[in-house]
């Protein structure tokens, strides 16, 4: 079933019986969507089966001892091995004793050290976060709902920043961490979760020189598809913990990445880079905690990958398979919306797991609830941004990665579908 561009107009030229008479033509095609009984999910950024298939070498690698001699069965170790240490700090632009190699989670690491900063503080604190009142968290805005839901958690309450192209609104940002309430900055600096922006120079300058009001904020920069490139002109950005050591704050990034869409989801290894300040610190305590991650994995993934070449050599193998996805998309928004007047934009990004598609203000939930009971289950409008909450009800996320190509093309084509009508439900409202 493919609608492309027919008899489609600029439904802002419309008159109410034009709206009505496309809106009856569109809620046809959608009941024959609804007839087909579609089971489909757009919902969540995971890899596809086959893009798990390239990393099944992993379970075949049983060799323990790691470089220097260590048993990466035993105890021991709670930095990390060695050269998994050396391997992320290639990948985050850091020193290896500025590194933290620890389990498949890099989220994990990041609720530790938010609850660390709840509890105790940091080295730079003047004491625990809980104790000035009720802490402040910077969001940009659309972004990834898990970041948001940690700080919610502890308590802190959630700041929404907007985002723009070239990362978040820092004119919003500046003015707020004034505040000394504000303790620090969620971040997806390369291809953005939804939008798939990239931070500019500018941006990651002005975070790192910023003059605030806290004297231990800090970012929280997780440099999820830091790897995950989708174009052969990828998107590059400048280092932050470099950025802010230059501006004399090096102890205000603290660096997160992970093999989760690498290798495997829930198998990977997760690592973090800070100043080493910080890492002593987060040893420390640390400590008490647990005394190994899993060096074992360690050890099997650098084997598996080698070095950056390595890293490098298998990403392509991941862009492959999931470039096609990201072009039909892309090509059926514009075939299914583009003709339709200023009803929607969506982002083209260079990498990352997602797009994001903005709808006329007011229509995002509807068109996720339409798409769901025709058999296509989206992100829930809203999840996004704080507290579950988009102030324009505009924003969808899209996350191509999962579904198979003539199932992605299906629910790519129905959600066109479901704007139209959404869209055209909302006009007809304002009449």
């Amino acid at each position: 079933m493919r609608e492309g561009k027919r008899n489609m107009a600029d439904y802002f030229a419309m008159d109410s019986r034009q709206c009505a008479q496309e809106l009856d033509s569109l809620r046809k095609i959608y009941e024959e969507y609804a007839a087909k009984g579609l089971k489909l999910d757009m919902s969540r950024g995971k890899p596809a089966p086959d893009q798990l298939d390239l990393s099944m070498e992993l379970l075949t690698i049983t060799d323990y001892k790691g470089e220097t001699g260590i048993d990466s069965r035993n105890y021991g170790n709670l930095e990390g091995m060695p050269e998994a240490r050396r391997f992320f700090a290639d990948i985050l632009g850091a020193q290896p004793d500025e590194v933290i190699v620890g389990g498949n989670s890099s989220l994990n690491m990041m609720y530790y050290l938010i609850d660390l900063g709840w509890r105790l503080g940091f080295a730079d604190s003047p004491a625990a976060w809980n104790a000035c009142g009720r802490p402040k968290f910077l969001c940009p805005a659309p972004g990834y709902d898990r970041h948001f839901r940690v700080t919610e958690y502890f308590g802190f309450e959630l700041i929404t920043v907007p985002m723009l192209p070239t990362g978040p609104d820092m004119d919003c940002v500046e003015a707020l961490v004034k505040d000394e309430a504000v303790k620090g900055i969620w971040c997806v600096p390369l291809y953005s979760n939804p939008d798939g922006y990239s931070y500019s120079d500018e941006t990651v300058r002005r975070l790192a020189a910023m003059e605030t009001a806290a004297p231990d904020f800090k970012i929280m920069w997780d440099n999820a598809y830091c790897v995950h490139h989708l174009t052969d002109t990828h998107d590059v950005i400048l280092n932050m913990l470099e950025e802010c050591r230059k501006a004399g704050h090096e102890d205000r990034a603290l660096m997160f990445c992970s093999l989760s869409k690498v290798t495997f989801p829930g198998a990977g290894v997760a690592a973090m880079a800070a100043s080493r300040r910080n890492i002593d610190y987060i040893l420390k305590n640390m400590f008490p905690m647990i005394i190994s991650f899993d060096k074992l994995n360690q050890v099997r993934h650098i084997r598996f990958l080698k070095d950056m070449d390595g890293l490098a050599a298998h990403m392509e193998k991941h862009r492959a398979l999931l470039e096609p996805k990201f072009r039909a998309v892309l090509a059926i928004l514009d075939e299914g919306l583009s003709g339709c007047g200023s009803i929607a934009r969506w982002t083209k990004p260079n990498g990352g797991y997602f797009l994001s598609l903005y709808t006329l203000g007011g229509c995002a939930k509807r068109t996720v609830q339409l798409c769901r009971e025709a058999g296509v289950v989206l992100t829930d409008a809203g999840a996004a941004y704080p507290y579950g909450v988009d102030p324009q009800d505009s924003n969808i996320r899209i996350a191509p990665t999962f579904p198979p190509l003539d199932e992605l093309e299906t629910a790519s084509r129905l959600l066109c579908v479901c704007v139209r009508i959404a869209t055209l439900e909302k006009l007809l409202q304002r009449q």
